[in-house]
């Protein structure tokens, strides 16, 4: 009998095991008219579907798996893709029931039916609406006319900001410990509550912010994947690289490092970042910052530190392959030669044959009957000598070119006639060669150097990163790249920089 009674209850056991191992969210939204929904959650800078349920009766939604779901804050996503709200999921609420009685439009009466701290991260939620939605109409209830009003508006914002900043450590500690106060502790602004005065009496700014960025990543556990599964951590990273660190390449390559050094290697959390930091600084346009991608790719990809971040590993060659392309070219580089033909000697370049050669055979073929002729007609980028050389890649067909180009003009002569040292190394990216001439004597272009790739000896499309025109590099007299990929109104300011420079050596 003992025997048996032991037996029942280990089966007992085993099946209660087995029933808690999977997930079943139960909501109940009044008025909800949706024949479809859908449960996300949040990873990174992204939203991924998780489950669907298709059979939605009076506004009763069940999503159910057999799985556990991982710890994150989830979103019910209604039948035209908006968010209804968000939830958290964590090993407590596998099995969590939600209600809503006051309708999907009126989050008041969004509440758990089975889990109090769910219920609190509601409160929550509700007191941020409750302020925002103080702010807005208190905002929409003044008119800003004068400096008074916009100072009014600053302190209702502030006054707000403080009363949320309390609520949020109240609510930290209450929940200290636990997934929801791991999140709100990624969401909260570490700031300096007694700060200090400076030599000059006022409040020490370089202390409020050492202590800012030094505690900007206190307690947040990069090591857990978890961590990455809300709404708040994507731009508090965004924030840190945009607003928090110094603005300059080399302490972002620093910055890059230490945050990547907090992840475990290979895991997803380190995979999603790098992914992201790359994608970030390769597309960045703010000039120099290049340079971070090509630390990256040299730190992570080609010591084999970037493998299984693609599901497509010919990716990693392709991207590798594109820092090497952008390394000749980052500012404080020595920009690479060109050997371009002048503009003048068109002519001569189609009796040589290149106007009729329609293959790169037939091109070849050309360049190597007239090479000797050719090495003296080169004009190189090398031998160009001024204090600032600027270095402009442009079509004359280009809309854009026609209304910088022309800028352009007017600036050089303007240089000119301050008598600074200043050259421009003017490089027509096609052959159309007639064009290049007529616009040169129309726009009294004779004392630029006017040159294009007549002998096809040069792929300045890739050499100096020129996908679309025009684009400007400004070299010093070492023909150092000082600036790059700027408009012609940024040209003066990178000159009376370089001035200044010179002055100092």
């Amino acid at each position: 009998m003992n025997k048996f009674i032991l037996t029942f209850v280990f089966c007992f056991s085993t099946f209660y095991a087995t029933s808690q191992s999977g997930y079943e969210i139960k909501i109940n939204l009044k008025n909800c008219n949706d024949t479809i929904a859908f449960l996300t959650y949040y990873q990174l800078d992204k939203n991924y579907v998780k489950d669907t349920c298709t059979q939605i009766k009076n506004g009763k939604i069940i999503f159910k798996g057999k799985g556990k779901l991982d710890k994150g804050i989830y979103s019910l996503i209604s039948q035209q893709k908006s968010v209804y709200f968000d939830f958290f999921i964590d090993d407590e609420t596998q099995n969590l029931e939600l209600k809503n009685d006051l309708g999907v439009a009126n989050i008041d009466g969004l509440t758990a039916v089975n889990s109090k701290r769910e219920n609190d991260f509601f409160d929550y939620i509700k007191f941020i609406n409750q302020q925002n939605k103080e702010f807005t109409d208190y905002k929409s209830s003044i008119k800003i006319l004068t400096k008074k009003d916009t100072l009014l508006l600053n302190d209702k914002q502030k006054q707000l900001d403080d009363k949320v900043r309390v609520y949020e450590e109240g609510f930290f500690e209450k929940n200290k410990g636990t997934y929801i106060g791991d999140v709100l502790n990624i969401k909260m602004e570490k700031l300096l509550k007694d700060i200090p005065k400076a030599s000059n009496g006022r409040p020490d700014s370089l202390a409020v912010y050492k202590y800012y960025k030094n505690h900007y990543w206190e307690n947040i556990d990069f090591k857990d994947d978890t961590t990455m599964r809300n709404p708040f951590l994507f731009p508090k990273l965004k924030r840190y690289f945009e607003s928090v660190v110094v603005t300059h390449p080399d302490s972002v390559c620093v910055e890059v490092d230490k945050i990547l050094d907090k992840t475990k290697p290979n895991s997803l959390f380190y995979k999603l970042m790098l992914a992201h930091l790359t994608y970030s600084y390769e597309t960045n346009n703010i000039m120099g910052f290049d340079k971070v991608f090509v630390h990256i790719i040299d730190k992570y990809f080609k010591t084999g530190k970037a493998t299984g971040i693609y599901n497509d590993e010919d990716v990693i060659s392709k991207i590798i392959k594109r820092a090497e392309s952008l390394r000749p070219l980052l500012v404080g580089a020595v920009a690479p030669d060109l050997s371009m033909i002048k503009a003048s000697d068109y002519e001569v370049m189609k009796k040589m044959g290149f106007g009729t050669a329609k293959t790169s055979e037939e091109v070849t073929k050309v360049f190597y009957a007239n090479v000797n002729q050719l090495n003296k007609m080169f004009c190189h980028l090398n031998s160009i000598t001024a204090d600032f050389i600027i270095l402009v890649f442009w079509d004359v067909d280009c809309g854009h070119c026609q209304k910088e180009i022309p800028k352009l003009i007017e600036l050089y002569n303007k240089l000119k006639k301050e008598n600074k040292d200043v050259k421009v190394y003017s490089v027509y990216t096609l052959h159309e060669g007639d064009k290049y001439l007529k616009y040169i004597d129309e726009h009294k272009l004779n004392d630029w150097i006017n040159v294009y790739d007549g002998a096809h000896y040069n792929n300045v499309v890739v050499k100096y990163d020129v996908y679309s025109t025009p684009v400007i590099y400004v070299l010093d007299k070492n023909r150092v790249i000082k600036a790059k990929r700027i408009g012609t109104e940024q040209i003066e300011n990178v000159i009376n920089v370089m001035e200044k420079e010179y002055k100092t050596k």
